[in-house]
């Protein structure tokens, strides 16, 4: 991405989920975005896990039949890829400053200024949840804090289950085999820089005490993070927060099972105001597939109410209120 002279540069693609690369310039850098709708609806922000950009992280989410119909028809969607991270990313240069995670979710903040946005819907996945959850906490105050095998490994275990990982029969799995093609062709130093972000965090313990906003926080039940997401739903409480494990799941739940997040998305946005299109649901989604929204004959929209959360359902289950 180029210098511009002004404070974007922007490019018309048929991209992946359609519409527009925005090169925005902020204070800590240029960083791709890329937007999703009509600019008029609701704001989504995502933002996705180490190693990953937009399309790895989330085509498995957007690419699900009922999700034009739930999140496209509500929303417009803005994907921020971390620096260095979106397609065709050149090595950073070794002369650029070292962005720490504060720098990160102040780009977020920069990006949200840009684009005019006073109110937003954030969706990120793992080192991404944690960049938008630090923007989300401190955004008042505006002040945020090479690929080898063994390493491509790691992110794999952290990704993904078990389960999907040894594959049928010992044979690795269609997605598996993607992820590490997509990690040979990501930049080693770029991915590096990501990582030493995340690694020098704070605790934001004492400021999700502090948040306002709804949150539903999704967890897979082999997910290396799934005690920390516990902890992190049982600080927020009952009343601001609800938590989804899946089981058979690892970390990027986006992409291992994303069907099993529709039904908690949709009451989520139910409850927000928000509703679906019937019409445009799949005919592949008459209810066979139970973890499709279109097949909650069974499921009361209070699923996400703080009565009725702790329900287990197939192959999800909920809960709130969680004693740490």
């Amino acid at each position: 991405m180029g210098e511009s002279s002004d404070s974007a540069s922007i490019h018309i693609d048929m991209l992946p989920f359609g519409g527009k690369e925005f090169v925005v310039k902020t204070s800590k850098g240029l960083i791709s975005v890329f937007v999703c709708g009509d600019q008029e609806k609701p704001a989504l922000i995502t933002y996705p896990d180490v190693a990953l950009n937009h399309i790895s992280c989330f085509q498995g989410l957007f690419f699900c039949s009922d999700a034009a119909s739930l999140l496209l028809h509500n929303f417009c969607i803005y994907h921020i890829d971390a620096p260095g991270h979106e397609v065709g990313a050149e090595v950073i240069s070794p002369d650029a400053p070292l962005l720490c995670v504060n720098d990160l979710a102040d780009q977020v903040a920069e990006v949200l200024d840009y684009f005019g946005l006073k109110e937003v819907m954030c969706v990120g996945v793992t080192a991404g949840a944690y960049i938008l959850t630090l923007f989300a906490v401190l955004l008042n105050l505006l002040y945020f804090y090479g690929m080898c095998g063994v390493l491509k490994e790691c992110l794999l275990q952290r990704y993904f289950s078990k389960e999907l990982r040894s594959g049928l029969h010992g044979a690795e799995s269609d997605i598996i085999h993607t992820f590490r093609r997509l990690l040979d062709e990501r930049q080693s130093l770029n991915v590096m820089r990501f990582l030493e972000a995340i690694n020098t965090r704070h605790d934001l313990t004492d400021g999700l005490k502090k948040l306002q906003c709804k949150t539903l926080i999704f967890v897979g039940e082999s997910s290396e993070f799934h005690a920390e997401a516990v902890y992190m739903s049982g600080k927020m409480g009952r009343k601001s927060c609800a938590l989804v494990e899946v089981q058979a799941c690892g970390s990027l739940v986006t992409e291992e099972h994303p069907y099993a997040m529709l039904i908690p998305i949709e009451f989520f946005l139910m409850g927000l105001g928000y509703y679906r299109r019937r019409h445009f649901a799949s005919s592949s989604n008459n209810g066979s597939n139970p973890t499709s929204p279109s097949s909650h004959s069974c499921i009361a929209p209070e699923l996400l109410s703080s009565e009725s959360l702790g329900v287990k359902l197939k192959p999800i289950k909920t809960r709130v209120d969680i004693e740490v």
